[in-house]
C-alpha cells in the first residue's frame, strides 16, 4: 500500500477516535481500484431516524456519509499523479431490523464529491472538480448487535455532463465499517 494511502487511513482513524461519544454513529474505511487508479477512503456516518417499508424483519433506512479519500493514478510514465476526494452522500440501505449473528444488506446512493485536481493520470482528466458519485453495494453486518460491517461497492464518479470532458471513473471497493450504536 502506498505511504500516502496509509497516512490517509491513519489520519482518518485519529479523527474518528477524537469524536465525542454520540457525535457520529460509525466510521468506515475502504480501498478500491479502477481505471488505472487506486483509492483509499475513510468516512463517518450519521444514521437517519426514518424507516420506510418496515414490514417483517426488513426495512429501508439509511445514513449520511461524510468521507475523505486519496487517489493514486497509475497511468503511463510522466502521467502519475494523486488527488484528494471529499464527499457527502446520502445512502439508502435495505437491511434486517433485528440483527442476527450475520445480517445481509443492500445499499444504493448518489452523492457529491469535490476532487482536489481535475487530472488523475495521463489518460484521465475531468472537466470539473465537482462530481457526482453513485454506488451500489452489498454486505453483511456481524458481531454483537451488528457492530461490524463488511461490504463491497461498485462506484461511478462523473460530473453528470456539466462540462467536457466527462470521462467518469469506476471503482470496485472493499469496505469495513464499525457502528457505535
Amino acid at each position: 500500500m502506498d505511504k500516502n494511502i496509509a497516512a490517509s487511513f491513519a489520519a482518518a482513524a485519529m479523527l474518528a477516535a477524537a469524536q465525542p461519544a454520540g457525535a457520529v454513529d460509525g466510521v468506515s474505511f475502504e480501498i478500491g481500484t479502477g481505471d488505472a487508479t487506486d483509492m483509499a477512503r475513510a468516512g463517518v456516518q450519521w444514521k437517519w431516524k426514518s424507516r420506510w417499508f418496515d414490514t417483517g424483519n426488513w426495512h429501508l433506512g439509511g445514513y449520511w456519509e461524510l468521507s475523505a479519500g486519496y487517489w493514486k493514478g497509475n497511468g503511463s510514465a510522466g502521467g502519475n499523479t494523486s488527488l484528494v476526494d471529499l464527499g457527502l452522500t446520502p445512502v439508502f440501505r435495505l437491511q434486517q431490523t433485528s440483527l442476527s449473528s450475520v445480517s445481509p444488506y443492500l445499499e444504493a446512493a448518489i452523492g457529491f464529491h469535490y476532487l482536489s485536481r481535475k487530472r488523475i493520470h495521463s489518460g484521465k482528466s475531468f472537466g470539473t472538480n465537482f462530481n457526482f458519485g453513485d454506488h451500489i453495494g452489498a454486505g453483511i453486518r456481524f458481531g454483537d448487535r451488528g457492530r461490524y460491517d463488511l461490504g463491497v461497492r461498485v462506484q461511478h464518479l462523473s460530473n453528470g455532463g456539466i462540462k467536457d470532458p466527462n470521462p467518469g471513473i469506476e471503482f470496485a471497493q472493499l469496505r469495513f465499517q464499525v457502528h457505535f450504536d
